[in-house]
């Protein structure tokens, strides 16, 4: 939705997961390459092989493309076979990485050889987009052979017509009696999370709820109905729609849960989840810890509700301390800080297309690419 915002013309080829999102929208051609399931490297990495061998012929309906986004380490093993078919070297690619697996920092045979694999793929490539600087500093920097110009993709709200009524937000404290509310919102998958929430709500006793929403993990939740059933004060509201529902779900909450445990000690500590600048924009104060890279960037501007550690009985204890007061105070700073620190609009789509654009010197500069009338939603 960026890059249609920004001028650009689009076609997707890669692995289907679950149901493809893009199939009503006309303009877009989507070619289906494979299927991938979650967690299962090995079948994922015997998808790519197969992919490899009828790339030529999933991708002779699409227009030559001026440059090649490949949006994780298994598009960029097929990014180079994909530019032979459509002229080789003539054609940039862009790696963009949002995540490190936890098998790129491997300290075994495993891990040197899938940052080998990492580094061999990346040799032709043009640049680096990421979303977090810890991710530069903490991988590509020290342990990754990729050695690229890196451009910061942050996980900002994409959000093409403002409402100029949901800025600056408006503070929600609550009722007497009325319980503080957490939401714990996007893709669950940190089991640590849940449990320390739901521990923290049943000894809260009805001062505290946790709203969870979004896609919960069947690989890391098998059981989480029973789960569910077992934790009083926590909720589930099903997944939502982005960015439809996002004023409603967050509006419907004070804080948000900016913590995850999914990958403790190293991606999770380095990431900046979506979860903060959706949350931030909508007004829900975030929580996180002070010793990861989302601690920090709110401690810079002196912004969130930082934990030093997290367990039940610390969550407890600062709660049952936090007054209608400290509240609005947090909220009023969050309140005071700039939306663009959580939002981008139609002239950061456009700044984003001219520099993709001008890897490719026989596009034309980015005043002279149409710009579509605005009209998509985040994807």
């Amino acid at each position: 939705m960026m890059l249609k915002a920004g001028g650009a013309r689009i076609a997707v080829a890669g692995f289907q997961r679950d149901a493809n999102l893009l199939a009503g929208d006309p303009e877009v051609p989507v070619v289906t390459i494979g299927r991938t399931a979650d967690g299962r490297l090995g079948q994922r990495l015997s998808s790519v092989l197969k992919a490899r061998l009828s790339l030529r012929r999933q991708l002779a309906g699409l227009p030559r493309p001026d440059v090649i986004l490949a949006r994780n380490l298994e598009m960029l093993a097929l990014a180079g076979p994909a530019a032979s078919v459509f002229g080789g070297a003539r054609v940039p690619i862009v790696y963009e990485a949002l995540d490190i697996h936890r098998l790129m920092l491997d300290g075994g045979i495993k891990g040197r050889l899938l940052r080998a694999a990492e580094g061999y793929l990346a040799r032709d490539s043009r640049l680096l987009a990421t979303s977090s600087p810890a991710f530069v500093q903490h991988y590509f920097e020290r342990r990754s052979s990729v050695r690229l110009p890196v451009l910061m993709l942050e996980n900002k709200v994409l959000d093409l017509e403002p409402d100029p009524g949901l800025w600056p937000p408006i503070p929600r404290p609550g009722r007497q009696g009325e319980p503080w509310r957490i939401g714990w919102f996007g893709a669950i998958r940190c089991r640590k999370s849940f449990d320390i929430l739901s521990r923290f709500a049943r000894a809260m006793d009805g001062q505290v709820e946790i709203i969870i929403r979004g896609r919960v993990s069947p690989r890391e939740f098998p059981n989480f109905d029973a789960l569910l059933a077992d934790a009083p004060h926590v909720s589930f509201g099903g997944s939502y729609r982005n960015p439809e529902d996002l004023a409603t779900i967050y509006g419907e909450v004070q804080f948000v849960w900016a913590i995850d445990f999914f990958e403790e000690g190293l991606n999770s500590e380095w990431l900046l989840p979506n979860r903060l600048y959706e949350g931030a924009l909508h007004g829900a104060v975030p929580i996180a810890l002070s010793t990861t890279e989302t601690g920090r960037f709110l401690a810079q501007r002196n912004l969130g509700l930082l934990l030093a550690s997290v367990d039940p009985q610390s969550l407890q204890e600062r709660f049952k301390q936090l007054s209608s007061d400290d509240y609005l105070q947090l909220f009023a700073r969050l309140a005071d800080s700039k939306r663009s620190q959580w939002a981008i609009g139609e002239a950061e789509c456009r700044a984003l297309v001219a520099r993709l654009a001008a890897l490719a010197p026989h596009v034309a500069p980015a005043a002279a690419l149409h710009i579509p009338s605005p009209q998509q939603s985040e994807g």
